[in-house]
């Protein structure tokens, strides 16, 4: 029977130990921390459990306009976020999928050992647990142990005034005045949740957009500023913090002209707020594991670097996940994926991860969904496409929703007509882009969707609409 060690239990590491264990596998799979790793504990989970208070707070102050009479004297019916219940849910919704994890692994015969890894010679795991340490010999090694928050040196994270990403999930009120710092995934998803639980909200981003990564198009950036317009948001583009100092429990941001952006406007302004949140980026997790004593490569940045296998330069060591940094794409969905692609590669079976068609979701109001590549890409890439797209206010369904600000966009090869890219802001559309990313990845074009009958009313009809609209070249 093989075995394989797997250091880390989040998305990449737990679905890769229940993968392993069901093929015959002898599995050992330490943990330092909470089952579930960032995802489940101080990500994608919470945050989402978070802007589902915040999304029906949005529609708890539009009941009037969906014709809802409130049976009361009082005529000015109000609705707050009341924060220690929210962040009691978001802890209820956690622990119930953490011990899920749990369960799995005991019925798997999972071995879960829980304390520190660190790496030896010929693939020996030495965990430190409050016992001791354990030698932990085995036929392969996966490493999944992640990313943590980066900070900033003008921006010292003090967990009250200074917070991070982790912090926001764990506030017990609603500050006032909120900055966020960093444009990014992360940061516009909590600007919006803490825009919709009350708080004055400033966006401060170092580029030129929101959203400023490659594979979302811009078209969509644009968007999500007007709509953080319309919330009331406000955004500084092509600026940075230069320095901050808590003055009388206000922080005070010294804002800068951008290093980042070419032409950046001059001269610097001070914004103040009650919090600041940090939201720039991630950092390898990789402390203690003693990876340059065990042969395993690193790039400048500390991030493994490993093959198409996940092969490290370890023998019989694999990573996965976002350990291996912004070079592949770090998403949940990708680090289970690049599990299985271990599990495949440590079990004998050659396989290489396929990262071309790699969906995406974005949290934030509206929703953004992403796959394929962005008119950006086509260009850099020298490809002859035509793009189109279709707004969603044209939908029945929206309409009837009251959910009418976003679009669909396509981008296909100008002469046959296939999908390359797919990029869809509105509600729901962490959910329709999935139908965008099964026509990528089999190759169909406008054509095909558009000959495919969508049921009524239903927002996937935007996805059949804009492939429509791509045939008849309007």
């Amino acid at each position: 029977m093989p075995s394989i060690t797997i250091i880390g239990s989040g998305p990449g590491g737990h679905i890769a130990a229940f993968d392993a264990a069901r093929r015959g596998a002898e599995v050992t799979l330490v943990e330092k921390a909470d089952m579930g790793g960032t995802c489940l504990n101080t990500g994608c989970i919470p945050t989402k459990t978070l802007k589902s208070s915040a999304e029906v707070l949005e529609t708890a102050g539009r009941f009037k306009e969906f014709g809802i009479a409130v049976d009361s004297n009082d005529e000015s019916v109000s609705f707050e976020a009341d924060m220690e219940a929210v962040v009691a849910r978001k802890e209820r919704v956690r622990k119930i999928l953490g011990g899920g994890l749990e369960k799995s692994c005991a019925s798997l015969n999972i071995r879960v050992v829980r304390g520190t890894a660190e790496l030896g010679p010929d693939k020996i795991v030495l965990v430190h647990t409050e016992e001791g340490t354990e030698e932990i010999k085995s036929d392969n090694v996966i490493i999944a142990t992640g990313s943590n928050i980066l900070g900033l040196p003008s921006l010292p994270v003090d967990h009250k005034n200074i917070i991070n990403s982790d912090d926001a999930l764990d506030l017990d009120h609603v500050p006032e005045k909120m900055i966020v710092v960093g444009g990014g995934v992360i940061g516009c998803e909590l600007a919006f949740i803490y825009r919709a639980f009350g708080s004055e909200v400033t966006i401060v981003e170092g580029m030129d957009r929101l959203l400023p990564v490659p594979s979302v198009d811009k078209d969509m950036s644009k968007l999500l500023q007007r709509e953080a317009k319309k919330h009331r948001i406000k955004v500084q583009l092509a600026k940075t913090v230069q320095s901050a100092e808590v003055v009388d429990g206000k922080v005070q941001c010294v804002l800068g002209p951008s290093p980042f952006v070419e032409n950046a406007k001059p001269g610097e302004t001070t914004i103040e707020a009650d919090v600041v949140l940090v939201a720039v980026g991630r950092t390898p997790n990789t402390e203690g594991l003693k990876l340059a004593e065990a042969g395993v490569e690193t790039d400048g940045r500390g991030w493994i670097k490993a093959d198409a296998n996940m092969r490290t330069s370890a023998q019989g060591i694999y990573a996965i996940g976002d350990i291996l940094g912004p070079s592949r794409i770090m998403l949940a969905h990708v680090a289970s994926h690049e599990g299985l692609c271990a599990v495949d590669n440590c079990l004998g079976k050659e396989r290489e991860l396929d990262y071309s068609v790699i969906p995406s979701g974005i949290f934030t109001s509206p929703e953004i969904g992403t796959v394929g590549i962005s008119e950006a890409e086509a260009l850099e890439k020298g490809i002859e496409f035509r793009s189109q797209v279709f707004q969603f206010r044209e939908l029945g369904k929206a309409q009837a929703m009251g959910e009418l600000a976003g679009m669909f966009k396509i981008i296909c090869e100008k002469e046959s007509g296939k999908i390359l890219g797919a990029h869809i802001a509105g509600a729901h559309a962490t959910d329709l882009i999935a139908e965008a990313a099964l026509a990528i990845e089999k190759g169909l074009t406008a054509a095909d969707v558009a000959h495919t009958i969508h049921a009524h009313p239903t927002l996937a009809e935007g996805f059949y609409e804009v492939c429509e609209a791509w045939l008849r070249g309007c």
